[in-house]
């Protein structure tokens, strides 16, 4: 089995990053950087995983799970990228603080951030897809990757943080309240009660 610690804004924390070698070399683990920027403990023996789990919690990490809200997967940002126009973990944590205490959300919904529009994490690939302008924030919606990828719709132009926090609000719980199991964006775009229109 494998167990997978949440890593916000994609970063990893020095105190935990050496708790992951002092464990993998204790239980003979694999270390793998996800591309959805998770650290995942890979070869996790059943018997061990709690004892793994006790040890990495005193470092204040969480554990991916059903149900948990998203991480947004984000590119560097400013001040680390030269064509960077915000600070992405800014806006990561500002998400992640406005929904952290939400009780539930269905598998498989994906957000990025990207601080140009250059999209470098994916935003046009992803169930929720936050790209900033110099002229404030794109939103786009239901995009997907894998074998047949859709780019997303753009819904929102120019707008501010705060707008981007309301419209991230209206799409979850949207995609919640008309979805039994795990679904992704795309097939709720043309729901007759899909919230927004298509942004030109």
């Amino acid at each position: 089995m494998n167990i997978t610690v949440m890593l916000p804004a994609g970063r990893l924390p020095l105190n935990v990053m050496g708790k992951a070698y002092e464990l993998a070399e204790k239980y003979n683990l694999a270390v793998y950087l996800s591309t959805a920027q998770n650290l995942r403990l890979l070869n996790v023996a059943e018997e061990d995983a709690d004892a793994i789990k006790a040890e990495l919690a005193p470092l204040g990490v969480q554990f991916k799970g059903p149900g948990k809200f998203p991480l947004p997967r984000v590119c560097v940002g400013t001040p680390h990228c030269n064509l960077g126009i915000i600070d992405t973990e800014k806006l990561s944590a500002a998400i992640m603080a406005r929904f952290k205490d939400r009780a539930l959300t269905k598998p498989k919904l994906k957000i990025a951030l990207s601080a140009c529009p250059l999209a470098c994490s994916g935003v046009l690939t992803s169930d929720i897809g936050v790209m900033a302008t110099r002229a404030g924030f794109d939103v786009f919606a239901g995009g997907k990757g894998g074998p047949y990828p859709k780019i997303g719709r753009r819904i929102l132009r120019k707008a501010t943080e705060a707008e981007v926090l309301e419209v991230i609000d209206k799409l979850i719980n949207f995609h919640d309240a008309h979805t039994k199991q795990k679904q992704r964006m795309y097939k709720l775009l043309e729901h007759p009660e899909f919230p927004f229109l298509e942004a030109v």
